[in-house]
């Protein structure tokens, strides 16, 4: 079962999965930047450094050396695992953080 907490919130459920998905349990913080990270991919594909801090751009430059982004201010290009694996991070972080929806069905419909 899914640990209640807030939305946003790391739980030991998603420092588990990331620790399946990407080898080692993420930080608050990364959890934090995914949301804008995935913004930047679907948008211009360009980080704006005036929006993220020290901390952030160190995050960002472990991501780099992990093979997981390349670029950054200049066009940044991001790996499917790392991009699958952000998506699903989030979905259990800030759409699913209550463990109540099915991860492959909703309803009864057959999408």
């Amino acid at each position: 079962m899914v640990q209640q907490s807030g939305r946003g919130k790391l739980t030991p459920e998603i420092e588990a999965k990331s620790e399946e998905l990407l080898g080692y349990a993420i930080t608050q913080r990364e959890l934090r930047l995914m949301p804008y990270i995935q913004h930047v991919m679907m948008n211009d594909q360009r980080l704006d450094l005036n929006r993220i801090n020290s901390e952030e751009r160190e995050i960002v430059s472990n991501w780099r050396k992990r093979g997981f982004l390349e670029g950054g201010a200049g066009p940044m290009v991001i790996s499917r695992r790392f991009w699958d694996a952000i998506n699903d991070l989030m979905w259990m972080a800030y759409v699913n953080y209550h463990g109540e929806v099915d991860p492959v069905h909703v309803g009864g419909g057959d999408a």
